[in-house]
Parts: structure tokens; sequence; C-alpha cells
């Protein structure tokens, strides 16, 4: 069990990264399972390497197909730094999926256990700071009269619990559907890949928090994006998906409601 309170070190710097912060597309692209990284003072969390790079501990080639399509639109990022083992980051802190002791086949053996204390120590270092920066970030824009339209991105195993996923992108959405409607219609338009709505998850699975938090309190239009992890391993198919993406949420964007 850990006995350190402390979750992150100066060496560890912040938890939140943040580019462009005054880019000028209405989009704000947000990424919260985006990097593996543990910090220093928690060690490996009693995981072996093989689980510490899989699924598990982040969204493999989610960040690179979020930072090609912040890149292509000026469009402002926000991504967690730390692993989603520690605190994840589309979860409130009252589910048991913040901080998981087990996560598919895999027991977390440093979260097994955690006190009220240390799952506050987790909470205030890593869930406050990101939401919070992404809440000044909307607020920053409302100020100057932007627009904020809230894009999630994220990616999902080929194979989870030994079924095989067909689907290969999710558009996925919470009460408002505004934007993920004229995705997946834009989708229809151009089918490059086995598009599906609220698939693999859908807002049952308690994966639309961060389209709560922000997009649907504020009545900012949102949607979620899922893209199938094999699609995206290399280089290539991360530009190919950016692309595809960059194309729909553009064609959405300018088909007004």
């Amino acid at each position: 069990m850990l006995t350190q309170f402390k979750i992150l070190s100066e060496a560890d710097g912040n938890c939140v990264g943040i580019e462009r912060p005054r880019g000028k597309s209405p989009l704000l692209v947000i990424c919260e399972h985006a990097s593996r990284a543990l910090p220093e003072q928690l060690g490996d969390l009693g995981l072996s390497e093989e689980a510490l790079n899989s699924h598990i501990a982040w969204d493999p080639g989610a960040l690179a197909v979020a930072r090609a399509i912040s890149t292509a639109l000026d469009a402002t990022l926000v991504f967690q730094r730390f692993s989603r083992l520690i605190y994840d980051c589309n979860r409130p802190p009252e589910s048991p999926g913040a901080m998981p002791e087990t996560s598919e086949i895999y027991a977390i053996p440093g979260n097994r256990n955690l006190s009220a204390k240390e799952r506050q120590a987790r909470t205030e270092a890593l869930y406050r700071p990101f939401h919070d920066a992404v809440r000044d970030l909307i607020k920053d824009r409302q100020a100057r009269g932007q627009e904020t339209v809230i894009v999630t991105v994220h990616s999902f195993t080929p194979v989870y619990n030994g079924k095989e996923r067909a689907v290969e992108l999710g558009i996925l959405h919470d009460a408002d559907s505004r934007l993920a409607d004229r995705m997946l219609a834009a989708a229809a338009d151009a089918p490059l890949y086995k598009t599906e709505r609220n698939e693999p998850y859908g807002p049952e699975d308690g994966v639309t928090h961060t389209l709560i938090l922000h997009g649907l309190s504020n009545g900012l239009r949102n949607v979620m994006i899922e893209v199938r992890n094999d699609l995206i391993s290399e280089d290539v198919g991360q530009g190919v998906m950016a692309d595809y993406l960059t194309g729909l949420l553009q064609q959405s964007l300018e088909a007004r409601p």
C-alpha cells in the first residue's frame, strides 16, 4: 500500500500540458489519457513493464492524433502528463474507476486499499489542476469572445476481455448530440473507417465525465472521439486518422446548428 501522500515532485513538473493556449480555432482539444508516465514517488505500482506499456496505463496514439488536429486547425490542446493509473481524469473522484484496483486482466497493487487521504492527495495533485486548467481556458476564451467547442480524443483496444471489436472509430456524446450528429453524417459521406455512435463505450459506461463537466454544464457543443489503437500505432496511421478527423470536424463546425 502507498505510504507517501506527496504525489508529484519538482522533478515531475506540472501535471497539465497546454499547447497553443491562444489558438484561433473554436476547438478546445482535450486528451485525458495522453501519457503512461508515473510520478517518481509512486514507483511502478507493482506492475510489469508490459502492463505499464499497455492500454491500461494510457491511450496509445491519442496524443499524437490530438496534436496533429491541434496543429492543423490552430486549436488549443490540453493533456494530462501522467498515467490514468494514478488518476483517470475522465472520472470524478467518487468513481471507483478514478483510481482502479484492477483494469481488464491486470490487478494494480499500488492502487489497492488506498486510504481516504491517499485518494484525496491524488485528486488534488492530478484531477483538480487538470480540470481547473480546462475551466480557466474556457473562461479566458469567453472573456475574449471566442467560441469554445469541446473535443476529447481517446483510443481503445482492438480486443477487450477476449472479444474483438469491429468498430474502428467511435463518435461519442452524452445528452448533447449536436456535434456528434454532424460528424456521423460527415463520416457516412466519406466512410474511410467503420464508424459508430457511442461505441465501444457510451454514457452508461461513465466515459462522458469531461464532456458533462465542461461541455454540457456550459452549453458548449462537445464530442468524444474514440479511435481503435491498432490504426494509430505508427506515424502514418496517426497522420491519416488525424487528417480524416480534422476534415470531419471542419465540415461539422461549418454546418451550424
